[in-house]
């Protein structure tokens, strides 16, 4: 069952935007019945105010559905402006009732929990959320993307069949090795971070790069 939260309400004592949680992230349903600019108030509002302490943490998927509003793409970079200010929100897709979706359907993501040990190899089709710890001499092999909700200390190598838009992101990354397709990373001393936490992996003109997580929902809406 969907949940909803939050105490911005309209003088009519209506909502504009509703934020419920699914099973695979959260929606975002945004009123179609009444100016946009009002939407996108609320929506702020909720993401900046009331919403800030749950629409933080690790990396949520989002949809945003239109209901029969129809917007410009100028209207539609306004509102993943606006969710994109929190890094772990990944929006999937904006879609209405009227049109095609607006951004790309998402592709499926499949969970799993535990710890690769050191000797183990975890192997995946598609795209994988891990929740848990990559010790070192341990290796998650993907053709997707690959999510760590933990310490990726062992290696990770994503798009494993050649697919250099996928990406490795991780809450504490300190890999022996990253792979993307085949380009295999610097050494971490390299990255330029002091710090090992919350970061992603990506391929950028034939080059592994190195960034901060709250950078990554510009890669999901490139």
């Amino acid at each position: 069952m969907g949940w909803e939260v939050g105490t911005f309400m309209t003088t009519a004592g209506k909502h504009h935007v509703i934020i419920k949680g699914v099973k695979d992230g959260l929606n975002f349903l945004l009123d179609d019945s009444c100016e946009l600019a009002t939407v996108l108030e609320e929506l702020r509002h909720k993401v900046e105010s009331t919403h800030d302490r749950i629409l933080t943490g690790p990396i949520v998927r989002v949809q945003v559905r239109l209901g029969k509003r129809s917007v410009s793409d100028e209207e539609k970079e306004e509102i993943r402006a606006i969710i994109g200010q929190k890094g772990n929100l990944l929006i999937q897709s904006i879609e209405s009732d009227e049109t095609e979706p607006l951004v790309g359907t998402a592709a499926p993501i499949t969970m799993l929990k535990g710890m690769v040990r050191s000797g183990q190899t975890l192997k995946h089709e598609g795209n994988l959320l891990y929740m848990g710890d990559v010790n070192p001499g341990g290796t998650i092999l993907c053709t997707g993307s690959i999510y760590i909700m933990g310490s990726l200390r062992g290696m990770a190598h994503a798009g494993v069949d050649g697919d250099e838009a996928a990406i490795v992101a991780a809450s504490h990354m300190r890999p022996t090795q990253l792979r993307i397709a085949g380009v295999i990373s610097r050494p971490p001393d390299e990255w330029g971070f002091q710090e090992a936490f919350m970061e992603y992996a990506y391929i950028k003109d034939g080059r592994m790069e190195i960034d901060k997580l709250n950078g990554l929902h510009r890669m999901v809406l490139a």
